[in-house]
């Protein structure tokens, strides 16, 4: 039986998922670190990801050493990792990445990235080999899923991406972590979706002390 095709994001409480983009080859540069839009995005960018920063799993799995807080929001990061057979992503952000992750990249999966330019596979230790798809989005989710087998497939992001599945009607389920953030400007999750094409249920909800966790199915109208 297939999987789940399912996305999970931190936004913040004003509806962004990114801060204003920044270019990919200047956002994790040594030479860029003082550039006050660099600055401002990795200021922005940290302050929405801070509730994951202390987890037991996220230490880990990046390898920042061992240890790390347990409970409600470790458990949650833990099982949306488990779940996950192969992920999906936009070049943007496999070129975000790719200065910036471990040499054990952080996904331990096949991952296909969505591209205009073809590429031989990139393989890391660990588990995780990048596939660059060219002919479509639809091409890569059913590689993906053709990998994955009976688990689930991540749409990793970024915005753009993501948008792309929702308005296609190709995303089965969803989670939001809502970080107590405002942003003012930067990326909307749901920019470019037809809102008359998607139908939604909340299907779950879970507070820690940092952040509410929502979960929502998806469907087309």
């Amino acid at each position: 039986m297939a999987g789940k095709v399912f996305f999970s994001v931190t936004m913040s409480l004003d509806g962004f998922m990114a801060p204003e983009a920044v270019p990919a080859e200047d956002a994790f540069s040594p030479e860029k670190q003082d550039d006050p839009d660099v600055r401002r995005w990795v200021t922005k960018w940290s302050e929405l990801q801070a509730w994951a920063f202390p987890l037991r799993w996220f230490r880990e799995n990046l390898k920042f050493g061992e240890g790390g807080e347990e409970g409600l929001d470790n458990d949650i990061a833990r099982a949306t990792f488990d779940r996950t057979g192969a992920s999906v992503m936009g070049k943007r952000m496999f070129d975000l990445g790719e200065p910036s992750w471990p040499e054990e990249a952080p996904f331990h999966t096949p991952v296909f990235v969505v591209t205009h330019t073809g590429r031989d596979p990139w393989e890391r230790p660990g588990g995780t080999t990048f596939h660059f798809v060219d002919d479509g989005i639809e091409s890569a989710l059913d590689q993906a899923r053709e990998t994955a087998g009976d688990r689930d497939v991540r749409i990793a992001g970024g915005a753009e991406t993501i948008q792309e599945y929702l308005d296609s009607g190709l995303i089965d389920e969803f989670s939001i972590t809502l970080a107590p953030v405002l942003f003012g400007t930067g990326i909307r999750l749901f920019d470019r979706v037809d809102p008359a094409r998607l139908a939604l249920e909340q299907t779950r909800t879970d507070a820690s002390s940092r952040v509410t966790h929502l979960t929502y199915t998806a469907a087309k109208r």
